[in-house]
């Protein structure tokens, strides 16, 4: 059984289909990415997993339950983390602070024993840092740890946005677009990270990337959409000749601009 398991999704807005009929599987321990044009539908799909949107029909399972019933801010409690496009951080709170934000659905305190301070608080908030420093160690991020999201470098804000996704501890991470806006060097650098997360955390990745030379490198195996639907799954390189994919992606099959 796989770990995720995506089957004819879809969902409309009025008269728009911005996914339609996408099936997938991914397995513990994969790197799978879902690449394709602009508008393609490939954060629509991140959205519909993480139940922000709501299927017009389709099923999603992780590790065989089906969690399409679900709420949002239960997602994160199975074990499921992601990351946005557009950076969704505190600006002003520090980085620690952002991190720790990722805790949050480890809390097994309530008001009255945090407001005690009771023992059970300070056992769980010293387990809570705990964590966090280990992801601030993996990422690289001590010399960033007490300063403020509004004052650091993009490149560094979507390193810390990877890392609030990782402190909770996910069995599965959507990471969307992690390259993008990055230069050359960050972007091996978040090639190296994905390949820990595998080796070393045990974690599974989904991940949506417009930079092939980031997916080629990272994944074991790639789904392609355009408009909605889906194009050609296999190894990049397989996904990458499929002549569907060049006309529609890369704009090498037909002649055609890729959009």
């Amino acid at each position: 059984m796989s770990l995720l398991e995506v089957d004819d999704l879809a969902v409309h807005f009025g008269g728009v289909k911005a996914v339609d009929g996408v099936s997938f599987a991914v397995d513990e321990g994969e790197v799978f990415a879902i690449i394709g044009p602009n508008g393609a539908g490939k954060s629509t799909i991140f959205n519909l997993i993480s139940r922000i949107y709501e299927p017009t029909r389709g099923t999603i399972h992780f590790e065989g339950e089906d969690i399409v019933g679900l709420k949002a801010h239960d997602i994160a409690r199975l074990g499921i983390a992601r990351t946005f496009q557009n950076i969704e951080l505190f600006d002003h709170s520090t980085v620690l602070a952002n991190l720790l934000m990722g805790r949050h659905t480890h809390r097994a305190t309530n008001f009255i024993s945090d407001l005690l301070f009771l023992p059970k608080v300070r056992r769980e908030e010293r387990a809570h840092r705990k964590r966090v420093e280990e992801v601030i160690e993996f990422l690289e991020l001590e010399a960033y740890r007490n300063k403020m999201i509004a004052g650091l470098p993009y490149g560094v804000r979507k390193v810390v946005e990877i890392g609030r996704a990782l402190a909770i501890g996910p069995r599965l991470i959507l990471l969307d677009e992690p390259a993008s806006g990055l230069s050359v060097e960050e972007s091996q650098d978040v090639a190296f990270w994905i390949e820990d997360l595998r080796r070393d955390m045990g974690i599974t990745v989904l991940m949506v990337e417009h930079d092939m030379s980031l997916v080629t490198q990272v994944s074991d195996r790639v789904l392609a959409v355009a408009n909605g639907r889906p194009l050609a799954m296999g190894t990049p390189h397989e996904v990458q000749k499929h002549p569907d994919v060049q006309a529609a992606y890369l704009g090498t099959a037909t002649g055609d601009d890729a959009a």
